[in-house]
């Protein structure tokens, strides 16, 4: 496999009432030919403004990228204008947004909003764009796709609009598909049901996948490596075995045990105490080191450099550090049931 995306120090700021929002500091990744890579976090850690930067989407005013490289295909996305991207979006790229039943159209049927972009990238008819689309909507599920064609969002339930925005994703064949919290707001046996089709899109078309979520279930049912965001910088990565069996993080050990237990001898939750660091000042160490209950002096004045765990992990903390005091991870970590 190699490298279909590659994110080189990607530095994304908001300019805000007076403030310098500072949301994505440094973020480097690559994602491979055919793979999910999961980016998991709280919510304000930078995980969707990545992902908008990747599709070129960060608006501007406020928002800008003040540096960085985005390589797909060897070409910076970084320089490509909007004209330029507007040709690498839907075709190329695909992204199925938070909530569905804003990211479709109220006014629009559903059949012209998935034909939109067959027509545009790829040169369709009318007809064969209609023909297309039906046979999108029956690969994701949904059933009599003729009928459904020209009914209007507010006509499905809140699984099938999630459909729908899949089957728009997924209309060109894109190379790379953007997933920001797939199953947010639907019920356990719809997002089972969501990811199960995933899955199988992706074994069907090769399709790589960044599946965006603070949901670590999810993560477990689809990734094979998982990088884990905090205050706008990437503090770990590894396989999806690596970071669920041998975190090294303290806030990938917080991530963990707040995971809900199956057979837990307590109904408590367990949950990280503070609140994520403020990114219109940002803090020069560890953007953990004020909810970390291993933090030291050298966490707050000094963020650490990345530790090389392995071939496929690394870790951005200064327990690592051999001067630095021997910590286990909690007891309270565990997968699923465990």
């Amino acid at each position: 496999m190699g490298n279909l995306l590659e994110i080189k120090n990607l530095n994304v700021q908001f300019d805000i009432f007076g403030a310098h929002v500072q949301a994505v500091r440094g973020v480097s990744f690559e994602l491979n030919v055919g793979e999910t890579l999961a980016i998991v976090g709280e919510s304000g850690s930078g995980k969707s403004v990545t992902s908008k930067a990747i599709m070129g989407l960060i608006p501007n005013p406020p928002g800008k990228i003040t540096s960085g490289e985005i390589f797909f295909d060897g070409s910076d996305l970084v320089k490509y204008s909007q004209k330029q991207m507007q040709k690498i979006r839907g075709k190329d790229i695909s992204m199925i947004f938070q909530d569905p039943m804003t990211a479709l159209n109220p006014t629009m049927k559903i059949g012209k909003q998935i034909m939109e972009g067959l027509i545009k990238h790829q040169n369709l008819s009318k007809n064969e764009a209609k023909t297309k689309a039906a046979e999108l909507l029956k690969l994701v599920g949904i059933p009599n796709p003729d009928k459904r064609l020209d009914e209007y969002p507010h006509q499905f339930s809140g699984g099938m609009r999630q459909r729908v925005v899949i089957a728009i994703a997924l209309a060109c064949n894109p190379k790379i598909l953007i997933a920001d919290e797939p199953t947010t707001a639907l019920d356990v046996t719809i997002q089972a049901q969501i990811l199960d089709l995933m899955r199988d899109i992706q074994k069907k078309t090769g399709t790589a996948i960044i599946l965006i979520t603070h949901d670590l279930g999810v993560v477990a049912n689809l990734a094979q490596r998982v990088a884990v965001m905090y205050g706008g910088k990437i503090v770990e990565t590894g396989t999806l075995e690596e970071i669920f069996y041998n975190p090294k993080h303290p806030y990938t050990w917080g991530l963990l045990s707040s995971m809900p237990k199956l057979h837990a001898k307590t109904d408590k939750l367990l949950a990280i105490p503070g609140t994520p660091p403020d990114l219109s000042d940002p803090p020069k160490g560890c953007p953990f080191a004020p909810r970390c209950p291993h933090a030291m002096k050298v966490c707050v004045d000094h963020m650490p450099d990345y530790t090389k765990l392995s071939a496929t992990q690394k870790t951005a903390c200064w327990l690592l550090d051999e001067r630095a005091p021997k910590v286990d991870p909690p007891a309270t970590i565990g997968v699923g049931g465990e």
